[in-house]
Protein backbone atom coordinates (compact mmCIF):
# COMPACT_ATOMS: atom_id res chain seq x y z
CA UNK A 1 0.00 0.00 0.00
CA UNK A 2 1.10 3.54 -0.79
CA UNK A 3 1.74 6.25 1.90
CA UNK A 4 -0.44 7.85 4.09
CA UNK A 5 -1.05 11.36 3.15
CA UNK A 6 -2.95 13.22 5.69
CA UNK A 7 -5.62 15.56 5.89
CA UNK A 8 -3.74 18.01 7.96
CA UNK A 9 -0.89 16.27 10.20
CA UNK A 10 1.31 17.73 13.17
CA UNK A 11 4.37 19.90 11.65
CA UNK A 12 7.93 20.12 13.90
CA UNK A 13 10.75 22.46 13.34
CA UNK A 14 13.15 21.08 15.66
CA UNK A 15 13.15 24.30 17.95
CA UNK A 16 10.38 23.22 20.31
CA UNK A 17 12.89 20.51 21.79
CA UNK A 18 14.93 22.93 23.27
CA UNK A 19 12.10 24.55 25.30
CA UNK A 20 11.19 21.32 26.56
CA UNK A 21 14.19 20.56 27.71
CA UNK A 22 14.90 23.90 29.54
CA UNK A 23 11.54 22.89 30.95
CA UNK A 24 12.41 19.34 32.42
CA UNK A 25 16.03 20.77 32.85
CA UNK A 26 13.96 23.27 35.63
CA UNK A 27 11.56 20.79 36.45
CA UNK A 28 9.32 23.18 35.76
CA UNK A 29 6.17 20.81 34.53
CA UNK A 30 3.68 22.60 36.00
CA UNK A 31 0.34 24.55 34.75
CA UNK A 32 2.86 27.59 35.20
CA UNK A 33 6.29 28.02 34.18
CA UNK A 34 8.48 30.77 31.87
CA UNK A 35 7.46 28.47 28.83
CA UNK A 36 3.68 29.65 29.76
CA UNK A 37 4.39 32.95 29.88
CA UNK A 38 6.57 33.29 27.03
CA UNK A 39 4.02 31.86 24.71
CA UNK A 40 1.77 34.07 25.72
CA UNK A 41 4.14 37.01 25.21
CA UNK A 42 4.71 35.54 21.86
CA UNK A 43 1.10 35.49 20.19
CA UNK A 44 0.56 38.67 22.02
CA UNK A 45 3.53 40.09 19.47
CA UNK A 46 2.25 38.23 16.89
CA UNK A 47 -0.68 39.32 16.84
CA UNK A 48 0.48 42.96 17.17
CA UNK A 49 -2.72 44.59 18.84
CA UNK A 50 -3.27 46.11 22.45
CA UNK A 51 -4.48 42.57 23.60
CA UNK A 52 -3.87 40.58 26.52
CA UNK A 53 -3.67 36.07 26.37
CA UNK A 54 -4.32 33.59 28.53
CA UNK A 55 -2.84 30.15 27.41
CA UNK A 56 -4.93 27.42 27.85
CA UNK A 57 -5.77 23.65 27.71
CA UNK A 58 -7.83 23.84 24.23
CA UNK A 59 -9.50 26.16 22.16
CA UNK A 60 -12.64 24.50 23.60
CA UNK A 61 -11.89 25.89 27.33
CA UNK A 62 -11.07 29.32 25.77
CA UNK A 63 -14.57 29.32 24.40
CA UNK A 64 -16.00 28.00 27.60
CA UNK A 65 -14.14 30.86 29.37
CA UNK A 66 -15.65 33.53 27.39
CA UNK A 67 -19.12 32.67 27.23
CA UNK A 68 -18.50 32.59 31.44
CA UNK A 69 -16.88 36.16 31.83
CA UNK A 70 -19.95 37.69 29.24
CA UNK A 71 -22.16 36.43 32.04
CA UNK A 72 -23.68 33.43 30.12
CA UNK A 73 -26.04 31.44 32.13
CA UNK A 74 -29.02 29.14 32.21
CA UNK A 75 -31.52 30.12 30.00
CA UNK A 76 -29.99 32.51 28.07
CA UNK A 77 -29.48 32.41 24.37
CA UNK A 78 -26.15 32.69 22.41
CA UNK A 79 -26.08 32.65 18.48
CA UNK A 80 -23.53 30.75 17.18
CA UNK A 81 -22.55 29.65 13.22
CA UNK A 82 -23.77 26.90 11.96
CA UNK A 83 -21.46 25.98 9.61
CA UNK A 84 -18.72 24.76 11.92
CA UNK A 85 -16.88 22.31 14.03
CA UNK A 86 -19.31 20.75 17.58
CA UNK A 87 -16.81 22.60 19.74
CA UNK A 88 -17.96 25.90 18.65
CA UNK A 89 -21.07 25.04 20.21
CA UNK A 90 -20.93 22.99 23.09
CA UNK A 91 -19.79 25.38 25.40
CA UNK A 92 -23.03 27.11 25.18
CA UNK A 93 -24.65 23.90 26.58
CA UNK A 94 -22.20 23.49 29.24
CA UNK A 95 -23.64 26.87 30.64
CA UNK A 96 -27.30 25.95 30.68
CA UNK A 97 -27.85 28.09 27.92
CA UNK A 98 -30.01 27.25 24.52
CA UNK A 99 -27.36 27.66 21.02
CA UNK A 100 -29.27 29.73 18.31
CA UNK A 101 -27.79 28.35 14.94
CA UNK A 102 -27.60 30.92 12.43
CA UNK A 103 -26.52 30.22 8.19
CA UNK A 104 -23.47 31.18 6.62
CA UNK A 105 -23.08 33.49 3.23
CA UNK A 106 -21.45 31.75 0.33
CA UNK A 107 -18.43 34.91 -0.27
CA UNK A 108 -16.59 33.67 2.83
CA UNK A 109 -18.96 30.58 3.79
CA UNK A 110 -19.19 32.42 7.11
CA UNK A 111 -21.93 33.48 9.25
CA UNK A 112 -24.48 35.39 7.57
CA UNK A 113 -24.97 39.21 8.43
CA UNK A 114 -28.71 39.18 6.87
CA UNK A 115 -29.47 35.83 8.24
CA UNK A 116 -28.04 37.20 11.95
CA UNK A 117 -30.20 40.30 12.16
CA UNK A 118 -33.00 38.22 11.20
CA UNK A 119 -32.66 36.14 14.05
CA UNK A 120 -31.72 38.47 16.60
CA UNK A 121 -34.83 40.63 15.85
CA UNK A 122 -36.66 37.37 15.99
CA UNK A 123 -35.00 35.92 19.19
CA UNK A 124 -36.15 39.78 20.60
CA UNK A 125 -39.56 39.22 19.60
CA UNK A 126 -40.02 35.95 21.07
CA UNK A 127 -38.78 37.34 24.55
CA UNK A 128 -35.02 36.52 24.69
CA UNK A 129 -32.21 38.69 23.63
CA UNK A 130 -29.36 37.27 22.66
CA UNK A 131 -26.36 37.30 25.42
CA UNK A 132 -23.09 36.73 22.72
CA UNK A 133 -22.86 36.08 18.69
CA UNK A 134 -19.98 33.20 18.62
CA UNK A 135 -18.67 33.76 14.80
CA UNK A 136 -16.10 31.34 13.06
CA UNK A 137 -13.28 31.83 10.70
CA UNK A 138 -13.96 28.93 9.20
CA UNK A 139 -10.92 26.96 7.01
CA UNK A 140 -8.92 30.27 7.84
CA UNK A 141 -11.04 32.70 5.78
CA UNK A 142 -11.85 35.55 7.70
CA UNK A 143 -15.99 36.39 8.41
CA UNK A 144 -17.12 39.58 7.18
CA UNK A 145 -15.79 41.19 10.82
CA UNK A 146 -16.97 44.70 9.20
CA UNK A 147 -21.26 43.53 8.53
CA UNK A 148 -21.20 41.35 11.59
CA UNK A 149 -19.78 44.19 13.97
CA UNK A 150 -22.14 46.77 12.57
CA UNK A 151 -25.06 43.96 13.42
CA UNK A 152 -23.88 43.03 17.11
CA UNK A 153 -23.20 46.74 18.13
CA UNK A 154 -26.54 48.02 16.59
CA UNK A 155 -27.82 44.97 19.16
CA UNK A 156 -25.38 45.63 21.98
CA UNK A 157 -24.09 42.09 21.92
CA UNK A 158 -21.05 41.33 22.62
CA UNK A 159 -19.17 39.00 19.87
CA UNK A 160 -16.73 35.96 20.67
CA UNK A 161 -14.36 35.35 17.82
CA UNK A 162 -13.67 32.11 17.01
CA UNK A 163 -10.16 31.85 15.60
CA UNK A 164 -9.33 28.51 16.11
CA UNK A 165 -8.48 27.62 12.25
CA UNK A 166 -6.84 31.06 11.78
CA UNK A 167 -4.22 32.37 13.26
CA UNK A 168 -1.80 34.02 10.90
CA UNK A 169 -5.14 35.08 8.87
CA UNK A 170 -5.69 38.69 8.03
CA UNK A 171 -8.80 41.19 7.61
CA UNK A 172 -8.27 44.25 6.03
CA UNK A 173 -4.70 44.05 6.92
CA UNK A 174 -5.65 43.35 11.18
CA UNK A 175 -4.79 39.69 12.02
CA UNK A 176 -7.83 37.62 12.84
CA UNK A 177 -7.90 36.67 16.98
CA UNK A 178 -8.02 40.34 17.54
CA UNK A 179 -11.47 41.63 16.53
CA UNK A 180 -14.31 39.81 19.12
CA UNK A 181 -14.65 40.88 22.62
CA UNK A 182 -13.17 37.81 23.03
CA UNK A 183 -11.21 35.43 20.83
CA UNK A 184 -10.28 32.47 20.99
CA UNK A 185 -7.64 30.13 19.19
CA UNK A 186 -6.92 26.63 19.34
CA UNK A 187 -3.53 24.63 18.74
CA UNK A 188 -4.80 21.40 18.46
CA UNK A 189 -2.58 18.21 16.75
CA UNK A 190 -4.52 19.40 13.01
CA UNK A 191 -4.01 23.18 13.32
CA UNK A 192 -1.45 25.64 11.55
CA UNK A 193 0.47 25.39 14.67
CA UNK A 194 -0.22 22.82 17.21
CA UNK A 195 0.87 21.91 20.90
CA UNK A 196 -0.47 18.92 20.47
CA UNK A 197 -3.02 20.00 22.19
CA UNK A 198 -4.12 23.78 23.64
CA UNK A 199 -5.59 26.88 23.38
CA UNK A 200 -5.74 30.40 24.10
CA UNK A 201 -8.00 33.34 25.29
CA UNK A 202 -7.42 36.71 23.36
CA UNK A 203 -9.04 39.24 25.87
CA UNK A 204 -8.85 42.71 25.92
CA UNK A 205 -7.63 43.97 29.05
CA UNK A 206 -5.16 42.92 31.60
CA UNK A 207 -8.03 42.59 34.63
CA UNK A 208 -9.81 39.99 31.90
CA UNK A 209 -6.92 37.74 31.28
CA UNK A 210 -6.06 37.41 34.96
CA UNK A 211 -9.96 36.43 35.65
CA UNK A 212 -9.64 34.04 33.26
CA UNK A 213 -6.46 32.83 34.21
CA UNK A 214 -8.16 32.44 38.15
CA UNK A 215 -11.19 30.30 36.54
CA UNK A 216 -8.71 28.02 34.64
CA UNK A 217 -6.69 27.26 37.73
CA UNK A 218 -9.41 26.11 39.79
CA UNK A 219 -10.30 29.68 41.08
CA UNK A 220 -8.35 29.10 44.13
CA UNK A 221 -8.66 32.58 45.90
CA UNK A 222 -5.47 33.75 47.92
CA UNK A 223 -5.04 32.27 51.25
CA UNK A 224 -2.75 30.53 52.86
CA UNK A 225 -4.97 27.16 52.84
CA UNK A 226 -7.23 26.10 49.90
CA UNK A 227 -10.17 28.22 49.72
CA UNK A 228 -12.18 28.63 46.62
CA UNK A 229 -15.70 30.81 46.38
CA UNK A 230 -15.99 30.49 42.86
CA UNK A 231 -16.19 27.29 40.60
CA UNK A 232 -13.03 26.75 38.65
CA UNK A 233 -11.68 24.78 35.80
CA UNK A 234 -8.42 22.79 35.33
CA UNK A 235 -7.63 24.84 31.79
CA UNK A 236 -4.45 26.20 32.19
CA UNK A 237 -1.84 25.20 30.02
CA UNK A 238 1.46 23.34 30.72
CA UNK A 239 5.12 24.44 30.97
CA UNK A 240 5.84 21.91 28.70
CA UNK A 241 3.08 21.78 26.59
CA UNK A 242 4.03 25.79 26.41
CA UNK A 243 7.52 25.03 25.24
CA UNK A 244 6.26 23.11 21.72
CA UNK A 245 3.82 26.01 21.01
CA UNK A 246 7.50 28.65 21.36
CA UNK A 247 9.01 26.43 18.93
CA UNK A 248 6.23 26.48 16.57
CA UNK A 249 5.82 30.37 16.82
CA UNK A 250 9.19 30.54 15.28
CA UNK A 251 7.87 28.84 12.25
CA UNK A 252 3.98 30.44 11.94
CA UNK A 253 4.61 32.47 8.90
CA UNK A 254 6.04 29.59 7.20
CA UNK A 255 3.58 27.46 7.79
CA UNK A 256 0.99 30.20 6.23
CA UNK A 257 3.15 30.25 3.07
CA UNK A 258 3.40 26.87 2.61
CA UNK A 259 -0.68 26.35 3.09
CA UNK A 260 -1.03 29.04 1.08
CA UNK A 261 1.17 27.48 -1.64
CA UNK A 262 -0.69 24.52 -1.22
CA UNK A 263 -3.81 26.25 -2.63
CA UNK A 264 -2.54 27.67 -5.51
CA UNK A 265 -0.87 24.80 -6.59
CA UNK A 266 -4.46 22.90 -6.39
CA UNK A 267 -6.35 26.00 -7.84
CA UNK A 268 -3.82 25.52 -11.26
CA UNK A 269 -3.91 22.10 -11.33
CA UNK A 270 -7.61 21.73 -11.23
CA UNK A 271 -9.17 25.12 -12.63
CA UNK A 272 -10.05 23.38 -16.38
CA UNK A 273 -12.15 20.60 -14.29
CA UNK A 274 -15.63 22.49 -14.64
CA UNK A 275 -16.74 20.26 -11.49
CA UNK A 276 -14.47 21.86 -9.08
CA UNK A 277 -14.57 25.38 -7.76
CA UNK A 278 -12.62 26.84 -4.83
CA UNK A 279 -13.30 29.49 -2.24
CA UNK A 280 -11.70 32.97 -3.40
CA UNK A 281 -10.23 35.38 -1.23
CA UNK A 282 -12.55 38.46 -1.48
CA UNK A 283 -10.84 42.16 -1.20
CA UNK A 284 -9.44 43.43 1.63
CA UNK A 285 -8.87 39.40 3.20
CA UNK A 286 -5.99 37.15 3.45
CA UNK A 287 -6.67 33.31 4.57
CA UNK A 288 -4.43 31.24 6.06
CA UNK A 289 -5.31 28.44 3.74
CA UNK A 290 -5.30 26.32 6.83
CA UNK A 291 -7.22 23.38 4.79
CA UNK A 292 -7.60 24.04 0.87
CA UNK A 293 -11.55 23.28 0.10
CA UNK A 294 -13.52 22.02 -3.05
CA UNK A 295 -16.73 22.37 -3.96
CA UNK A 296 -18.04 19.86 -6.52
CA UNK A 297 -21.11 19.52 -8.73
CA UNK A 298 -22.75 17.18 -6.50
CA UNK A 299 -23.01 15.42 -3.66
CA UNK A 300 -22.33 12.39 -5.54
CA UNK A 301 -19.27 13.75 -7.16
CA UNK A 302 -18.02 14.50 -3.57
CA UNK A 303 -18.35 11.07 -2.14
CA UNK A 304 -17.29 9.31 -4.75
CA UNK A 305 -13.86 11.44 -4.83
CA UNK A 306 -13.64 11.00 -1.34
CA UNK A 307 -13.58 7.33 -1.97
CA UNK A 308 -11.42 7.10 -4.61
CA UNK A 309 -8.66 9.23 -2.38
CA UNK A 310 -9.28 6.77 0.28
CA UNK A 311 -8.26 3.96 -2.20
CA UNK A 312 -4.72 5.79 -2.74
CA UNK A 313 -4.71 5.77 1.45
CA UNK A 314 -5.54 9.92 1.08
CA UNK A 315 -7.36 11.16 3.51
CA UNK A 316 -9.97 13.66 2.64
CA UNK A 317 -12.82 15.12 4.85
CA UNK A 318 -16.55 16.74 3.47
CA UNK A 319 -16.69 20.02 4.90
CA UNK A 320 -18.39 20.08 8.57
CA UNK A 321 -22.03 18.92 8.55
CA UNK A 322 -23.75 22.16 10.34
CA UNK A 323 -24.51 22.13 13.35
CA UNK A 324 -28.69 22.50 12.26
CA UNK A 325 -28.09 19.02 11.02
CA UNK A 326 -26.47 17.30 14.27
CA UNK A 327 -28.54 14.64 16.16
CA UNK A 328 -27.79 16.62 19.22
CA UNK A 329 -28.88 20.11 18.86
CA UNK A 330 -32.17 18.16 16.67
CA UNK A 331 -34.24 20.70 18.77
CA UNK A 332 -32.22 24.28 18.70
CA UNK A 333 -33.86 26.76 17.46
CA UNK A 334 -32.08 27.60 13.46
CA UNK A 335 -32.36 30.31 10.86
CA UNK A 336 -31.58 28.82 7.68
CA UNK A 337 -31.01 29.87 3.96
CA UNK A 338 -29.63 26.93 2.66
CA UNK A 339 -25.77 27.43 2.16
CA UNK A 340 -24.20 25.74 4.84
CA UNK A 341 -26.24 22.22 3.29
CA UNK A 342 -25.38 23.08 0.12
CA UNK A 343 -21.82 23.71 1.12
CA UNK A 344 -21.95 19.97 3.11
CA UNK A 345 -23.60 18.65 0.52
CA UNK A 346 -20.50 18.95 -2.06
CA UNK A 347 -17.55 20.47 -0.37
CA UNK A 348 -14.22 18.39 0.35
CA UNK A 349 -11.50 18.99 2.42
CA UNK A 350 -7.74 18.10 0.85
CA UNK A 351 -5.01 17.18 2.16
CA UNK A 352 -3.71 20.44 3.00
CA UNK A 353 -0.65 19.73 6.10
CA UNK A 354 3.19 22.72 5.96
CA UNK A 355 5.00 19.33 5.75
CA UNK A 356 3.26 17.75 2.35
CA UNK A 357 5.90 17.39 -0.21
CA UNK A 358 5.74 17.95 -3.78
CA UNK A 359 5.75 13.97 -4.32
CA UNK A 360 2.62 14.02 -2.17
CA UNK A 361 0.67 16.96 -3.88
CA UNK A 362 1.68 15.27 -6.72
CA UNK A 363 -0.17 12.51 -5.98
CA UNK A 364 -3.27 13.67 -4.77
CA UNK A 365 -3.48 16.13 -7.90
CA UNK A 366 -2.84 12.73 -10.07
CA UNK A 367 -5.81 10.66 -8.14
CA UNK A 368 -8.30 13.62 -8.62
CA UNK A 369 -7.71 13.43 -12.25
CA UNK A 370 -7.53 10.22 -12.64
CA UNK A 371 -11.30 10.01 -10.97
CA UNK A 372 -12.55 12.51 -13.47
CA UNK A 373 -10.72 10.74 -16.49
CA UNK A 374 -12.90 7.67 -15.96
Amino acid sequence: MKPKIWLSSPHMCGNEITYIKEAFDSNWVAPLGPNVNGFENDIQSYLNEDIHVAALASGTSALHLSLILLGVGTGDEVICQSKTFSASANPIVYQGATPVFVDSEKDTWNLCPEQLEIAIKDRIDKGTKPKAIIAVHLYGMPYKVDEINIVAERYNIPVVEDSAESLGSLYKGSKCGTFGAYSILSFNGNKIITTSGGGALVTKTKETKEKAVFLATQARDDAPHYLHSHIGYNYRMSNIVAGIGRGQMTILDSHVEKRRSNHELYSNALKDNVKITFLKEPEGYFSNRWLSCILLDSKKTREGLRLALEKENIESRPLWKPMHQQPVFKDAPRYLNGVSDDLFEKGLCLPSGSNLTDIELDRVISAINTYFAV
